[in-house]
């Protein structure tokens, strides 16, 4: 009986999440055959098919699907495993790399880097920007030590989801239109439409959105940041789709209200924090970690408050 090897395990969880040998080969950035190879190691080791070709496409078997939970169990392990050793060595200079969404430089960050830099004065930060595939691509680089995005999972990272941030549909309270809190999508599809960061996941699953309903949407402006876009709503160009994160103050002041479309899922988003597997934090980036947490709550807790005071006003 041969041994599991965690390159063994991550790849079973690459091919699992990307459904497929030739999309976990490029997440991994390894070979087709090697990804094969490894899957042909672990099968032969555990003595059981892991995967079922079906006319869907590559699925999990009853092997499978049983082995994914001890799987994620067993690389969250040696990842703690990676910084216990670590933490027994002297600690390494160097500013703190954090890698964020701009959404989330622009109305999280600054929060957070307030409480934090006041618990730890000492501590130098450097902060890049980019899109959620960029961002994910400076952790497993080794340009940031901690990423933060929306909606983010790869098998090289460990993944900790701090909330739900979903995209709200946002109007100005007095203008088109009027004093609608809740609409079919059909109805919404004809209103004037704000989109912004054209290409962005925000972006493509609003636009999917509509698609999926068999209907165009009337799009009245495209603009590059969501700054812009709320400030088009603010003055009434429009209605526009906008992360929780971005309005939630404007709504509890009534500077914007929500419209809940009836006939259709809400746009589920996460606020995501990722580091790397194979590497272990530093105490300044752990320290940094329990600052976005405590900090996450204090927001779901002020976005609760928001959106139930939005409901009560348009009764």
């Amino acid at each position: 009986m041969q041994t599991m090897e965690i390159d063994q395990i991550e790849t079973f969880l690459a091919v699992a999440t990307f459904d497929g040998f030739h999309r976990a080969a490029e997440a991994l950035r390894i070979s087709q055959p090697a990804v094969s190879a490894r899957i042909k190691a672990l099968e032969q080791s555990l003595g059981a098919t892991l995967f079922a070709r079906s006319r869907g496409g590559l699925t999990l078997s009853d092997a499978g699907r049983t082995l994914r939970p001890y799987a994620e169990q067993l690389l969250r392990t040696a990842s703690l495993a990676r910084q216990a050793v670590h933490e027994l060595r002297p600690g390494s200079e160097g500013p703190l790399q954090i890698a964020a969404a701009l959404s989330i430089c622009v109305y999280f960050l600054p929060d957070v880097l307030k409480h934090f830099q006041r618990a730890h004065p000492n501590v130098i930060i450097n902060i890049r920007s980019g899109h959620s595939k960029e961002v994910l691509e400076m952790v497993m680089g080794g340009e940031a030590e901690i990423g933060l995005a929306r909606s983010l999972q790869h098998p090289e990272v460990e993944t900790l989801s701090l909330g739900d941030d979903p995209l709200l549909l946002v109007a100005h309270p007095k203008q088109e239109p009027k004093n609608v809190r809740r609409a079919r999508l059909e109805e919404v599809a004809n209103w004037p439409l704000i989109f912004f960061d054209r290409g962005s996941s925000d972006w493509t699953l609003t636009h999917s959105l509509f698609r999926r309903a068999g209907l165009v949407a009337n799009v009245a402006l495209e603009v590059d940041t969501i700054e812009t876009a709320k400030r088009m709503v603010e003055r009434g160009l429009g209605v526009a789709f906008l992360p929780r994160i971005a309005v939630g103050r404007e709504i509890q002041r009534g500077k914007l209200a929500t419209v809940r479309i009836l006939d259709a899922e809400p746009l589920r988003r996460s606020l995501d924090l990722i580091h790397p597997r194979h590497r272990a934090l530093r105490a300044e980036a752990r320290a940094f970690l329990a600052v976005v947490r405590e900090a996450v709550n204090e927001a779901s807790a002020f976005a609760g408050n928001s959106l139930r005071g939005s409901r009560r006003r348009s009764k």
